[in-house]
């Protein structure tokens, strides 16, 4: 496998850059779902970039980099259909769900590499982004929820993420 360079890094480095300027000025004066949409795919943009400087090219061996990666396009597509073609948000938000449980079926529950249930896994770390970014808007002053309604979530949110996490690793 190829080592990773410094001029690989440096590259890495600049989208992460991009990515999070984005995240923090780019979507001024768009309606909160729109921001989400745009925010996860720039997210996670983020993130895959700190972590290959990190890990290295040997990150992307691992079967749930597919999934996730599939979420950058996914969601910043959701992002463009919800602000440009609204009437279509909520089949297309569908269709998105729906490809992306194919991926994932496909590349752990077909191949056999994990049962069904670790699947769980996945849901629990939705479910913590999702308490995240209501955390980010609200500290941001753009709450896609109001305060106590966010406040009031979290532990629900904390709950079953933990929840579904430990269901997830006990199916391994």
């Amino acid at each position: 496998m190829k080592k990773i360079s410094i001029l690989d890094r440096i590259f890495l480095l600049l989208t992460g850059f991009m990515a999070a300027y984005h995240i923090v000025v780019g979507m001024n004066g768009l309606k909160p779902q729109i921001i989400w949409f745009y925010t996860t795919g720039f997210g996670i943009l983020l993130v895959a970039g700190l972590l290959l400087i990190i890990l290295g090219f040997e990150g992307l061996e691992s079967q749930a980099v597919v999934i996730i990666s599939t979420l950058i396009p996914l969601s910043l597509s959701l992002g463009l259909i919800s602000e440009y073609l609204t009437r279509f948000t909520l089949p297309y938000l569908f269709f998105s769900i729906t490809g992306l449980g194919a991926v994932a079926i496909t590349r752990y529950t077909v191949k056999g590499s994990v049962t069904p249930g670790f699947c769980l896994v996945s849901l629990g770390g939705g479910l913590i982004g999702i308490g995240g970014l209501f955390l980010a808007f609200l500290k941001a002053g753009k709450p896609i929820l109001s305060q106590d309604s966010i406040y009031s979530a979290l532990p629900v949110i904390l709950f079953l993420m933990t929840a579904t996490f430990i269901g997830g690793f006990s199916f391994q």
